[in-house]
């Protein structure tokens, strides 16, 4: 009896053994499969650093220069690769570094677990030294967030995390743990991830009923018109939808976070929406028949004017998110559930169409847009080189190849516009929230997701000098990232805008560089700097075929307007062409 005894003591000890809370925190995050980190360490996060450094062998941990480079890096790991990313900081303004990018990461639904270090637990609220309330901080623009005190509660938290940021409406979620938590020791049974919350019901059930009405109105359509956003890629959904858009013959238009679901040159493919979208998808919205959004949430930049917007269509909407679901544009179906799911069943009820009349009357608004404006930005004529010409040289060298990541502003629309994608995940941008300063870092972290694909980082001349100290990062990790600067010397988008409604009362948007080439050079990284047509293809070779990061400045013309356009306030059949 005492020899049992003795051998379910042995057996108890080999499945748990103590540990401290920063080890098992490290050992859940193996347990999620994560492979790499970002993160700047610091005072309250010290035990998980201390911790890590037994891991490194298991665990590449890339050392930002800042907070806020690291969230964005972890932001481009998630939308290049498709898992979570995962970002480290320590309490105080570590912590209130990463509120931007979780802003941007919650509006655009990206997948991010965030660990930060908080101060000893008794020490809460005393103001003590680098202590802000983070939970309170970020409760508007995370899906969820956690305090942990005691370092038992760690694996549970950790893996609740990883579960609620992947699962439905994916977003950024925030671990806090407080420094006694990370250094106590508990009896650590093992990780187990999560599957289920009580209360918390990731996606709507599929009613069958609905699917059924919708395709009897695609069906009974004569101008059927898809909008697909982000959430086609965030289902991994991609064949579905294509199965669905080559079955039913619908023509379909393409929000920024959506680009590359549909590659750029598929038949169906008609175009990009919005503000600074193609002119055909933007006008017809308003003559369709019957229009059906796919993961998209009819953002304003999309919409223009909601009272005007395709109040003659009736509206199939396709969501995870209940809550997208009547919020901007009034339904007249909805779909609620995973597309991934969705989609099949709608695809099994729709009747095989072509609408080879409907599809032409695109065809024949983008060859006036190929005229009027396209023709001029892609192919100029005038002396100085456009934003255009260069995404269509980079285009016919990389073959649509590339993971292009834009930052906020004109070469971001015209990026957007004009980058040919073939593959998914291959547009990366901020979308939702326009944060200046996105690019390099998440560019960054969009090689660490897809190593073996080229990646593109295009940025303007006042978004990079936001976060150009993650040059660093570039030299200390080894990177290979090509950035292209596109240098108008002005913060272009704001001084079109002032051009177009202000009379060009240039208030304070004329930015004056440092000598990139030089500083590119101060961190070990090869760059050049162009500004002639004849030179242009050459320095695009050379940059991609360059054994390591490149950084390429090109001298664009100062004021070159981004067309076509719906002014604020306009209809999205009021599109400009100039």
């Amino acid at each position: 009896m005492l020899t049992q005894e003795k051998q379910a003591t042995a057996l108890l000890e080999e499945e748990t053994k103590a540990v401290s809370g920063a080890e098992a925190l490290i050992i859940g995050l193996l347990e999620e499969g994560v492979e790499t980190i970002f993160g700047y360490p610091g005072g309250a996060i010290m035990p998980i650093y201390d911790a890590l450094y037994d891991y490194q062998d298991k665990l590449n941990h890339i050392l930002v220069r800042h907070e806020q480079g690291g969230i964005h890096a972890g932001q481009g790991y998630a939308r290049a690769s498709g898992k979570v990313g995962v970002v480290f900081a320590t309490s105080g303004p570590g912590a209130t570094n990463l509120v931007t990018g979780l802003a941007d990461a919650m509006i655009d639904s990206t997948p991010l677990v965030c660990i930060t270090g908080q101060v000893f637990a008794h020490l809460l609220g005393t103001d003590a030294f680098q202590e802000t309330d983070i939970i309170n901080i970020t409760t508007p623009v995370t899906k969820w967030n956690h305090q942990v005190t005691n370092a038992e509660e760690i694996p549970e938290a950790l893996a609740k995390a990883f579960y609620i940021a992947k699962s439905g409406r994916p977003g950024p979620v925030v671990i806090d743990i407080t420094k006694n938590a990370q250094i106590q020791k508990f009896d650590f049974a093992g990780y187990k991830p999560c599957n289920h919350i009580r209360s918390y019901r990731p996606k709507p059930i599929v009613r069958k009923e609905y699917i059924e009405q919708a395709a009897e109105l695609i069906n009974q359509a004569k101008k059927p018109f898809v909008l697909w956003g982000q959430g086609v890629m965030l289902g991994s959904a991609e064949q579905e939808f294509k199965t669905f858009i080559e079955k039913s013959g619908i023509p379909a238009a393409w929000t920024i976070l959506g680009a590359g679901a549909l590659p750029s040159d598929h038949s169906h493919n008609v175009g990009m929406l919005g503000m600074h979208g193609n002119y055909g998808p933007n006008v017809l919205t308003n003559e369709c028949d019957v229009l059906i959004a796919i993961g998209m949430r009819f953002d304003d930049r999309v919409t223009g004017r909601l009272d005007k917007y395709a109040k003659q269509a009736k509206v199939i909407h396709l969501d995870i998110d209940p809550s997208e679901i009547d919020k901007n544009v009034k339904t007249t179906v909805p779909v609620w559930g995973d597309c991934k799911e969705t989609l099949p069943l709608l695809t099994e009820l729709v009747q095989e169409k072509k609408h080879t009349e409907w599809l032409q009357r695109f065809r024949e608004y983008e060859a006036q847009e190929v005229e009027t404006v396209i023709k001029d930005e892609l192919f100029p004529t005038s002396e100085e080189l456009t934003m255009g010409e260069v995404i269509q040289q980079l285009n016919e060298l990389t073959k649509g190849e590339a993971i292009v990541v834009s930052d906020v502003g004109q070469h971001q629309m015209v990026a957007c516009r004009y980058a040919k994608l073939n593959h998914t995940r291959s547009n990366i941008t901020s979308g939702g929230a326009g944060t200046m300063g996105f690019a390099l870092p998440a560019a960054i972290g969009a090689k660490f997701g897809a190593p073996n694909r080229p990646v593109v980082a295009v940025i303007g001349d006042g978004g990079v000098q936001m976060t150009i100290q993650e040059l660093g990062t570039i030299m200390q990790s080894g990177v290979d990232v090509k950035i292209i600067i596109l240098n108008n010397q002005f913060l272009g988008m704001v001084r079109q805008w002032q051009e177009l409604f202000n009379d060009r009362r240039y208030s304070f948007v004329d930015i004056t560089s440092p000598d990139y080439i030089t500083v590119a050079k101060g961190y070990h990284i090869e760059g050049k700097r162009v500004s002639k047509r004849e030179e242009l293809t050459s320095s695009l070779e050379e940059m991609l075929n360059h054994k390591g990061s490149f950084l390429l400045e090109v001298m664009v013309t100062k004021e070159n307007n981004v067309f076509p356009m719906v002014p604020q306030g306009c209809s999205v059949s009021e599109i400009r062409l100039k």
